[in-house]
């Protein structure tokens, strides 16, 4: 193995930089992982075009990716759960394990986490990293490295399904169709949910949305989204709405589309401020839940997919070297009728 590894670095709003860097060692209770599959997310696109996502901003320089899998190089002398040649999907957040929030099982909220990609927090757009053996996940051998990387947008998904509520004959509406869109889709279908009906603005996104089981589809520029799912739901409304667009109108239809009781679930990062009608929170008692990434997700995300209860490969879209992320960004953040996921491969510029 090298003395040194290639890593892009982020030194500013789309400066992206490749470096040496040298191959970290293994403390006593982390995996030396080489990084084969890493997907580029929103937030990725946020920090490299805008230089931040909500109160998180660029002031280093630091690495991007956070969805990830790769293969085990070396283990630390404390780990007993990996070895080499272990095939591991990473959890990105890493919880101080002492706090509150940590102690109550809730280690999403942690306000001393770790996690990957976030400043000043480096990621895994780099051919090696060093990560703690309990937040590394083994993947059953016919799981792919890609569907390893993908457990991370399907633990949203699956994070968001849960605090929904989301159950056996469940109704729903899904606002937006992007990646985290499509995971909650597959997740609360996985949940038992029946009827999932998924809004977008773009037709060939919601064209894949039928294409991983969505009930019905709707264009919100040409129908309206309201109208739509009341008609499909004998005037009811859907039990919950997972909102996945960060836009104000998509909220807007979300919440015109809830019947009386129901569960709005907020997944999307939009403005800062969003406007609800406080009238209809009261009078409908409904309940507005936010979505902080995940907690204790990964071996369900691991095991629906092994089962082949959820699918996941027909959502990697695009698949790109290290030595091309420059490449792989642009694609994610302009292709939308295409992209999906696109996926990264650091191990590719090592032959």
């Amino acid at each position: 193995m090298p003395d040194t590894m290639l890593a892009s670095v982020l030194h500013g709003r789309r400066d992206l930089r490749f470096e040496a860097r040298p191959i970290p060692t293994p403390g006593p209770d982390d995996a030396l992982v080489s990084v084969r599959s890493v997907g580029v997310c929103g937030s990725d696109l946020h920090f490299w075009d805008s230089g931040r996502v909500g109160s998180f901003e660029v002031r280093s320089p630091f690495v991007l990716g956070h969805e990830s899998a790769g293969v085990v190089v070396e283990v630390g002398s404390a780990v007993k759960s990996l070895k080499p040649g272990d095939r591991v999907a990473l959890e990105p957040g890493v919880p101080c394990r002492r706090c509150r929030t940590c102690l109550s099982g809730r280690y999403n909220l942690c306000p001393n986490v770790f996690f990957m990609a976030t400043p000043p927090d480096d990621g895994a757009f780099v051919e090696y990293l060093t990560h703690p053996a309990d937040f590394c996940f083994r993947l059953p051998d016919h799981v792919s490295l890609d569907e390893g990387a993908m457990m991370e947008p399907l633990s949203v998904g699956l994070h968001a399904v849960r605090r929904a509520g989301i159950g056996a004959g469940s109704r729903v509406l899904i606002t937006g169709s992007g990646t985290i869109g499509l995971t909650a889709l597959l997740a609360a279908r996985a949940a038992g949910a029946t009827q999932i009906m998924v809004s977008d603005v773009n037709d060939a996104r919601l064209r894949r949305a039928l294409a991983t089981g969505a009930s019905a589809v709707v264009n919100s520029k040409t129908t309206p989204v309201a109208d739509f799912v009341r008609d499909s739901t004998d005037g009811e409304g859907v039990d919950v709405v997972i909102e996945c667009s960060g836009a104000q109108a998509a909220t807007n239809d979300g919440v015109a589309s809830i019947r009386r009781g129901g569960v709005i679930v907020v997944v999307g990062l939009g403005r800062d401020m969003f406007e609800l009608p406080l009238w209809k929170l009261i009078g409908h008692e409904l309940d507005v839940r936010g979505v902080h990434r995940y907690t204790n997700t990964y071996p369900a995300a691991i095991n629906l997919v092994a089962s082949g209860q959820i699918r996941l490969k027909h959502l990697v879209t695009h698949h790109f070297s290290l030595s091309d992320v420059e490449k792989a960004m642009e694609t994610a953040h302009t292709d939308l009728d295409n992209a999906v996921k696109v996926m990264v491969h650091p191990s590719m510029d090592r032959g």
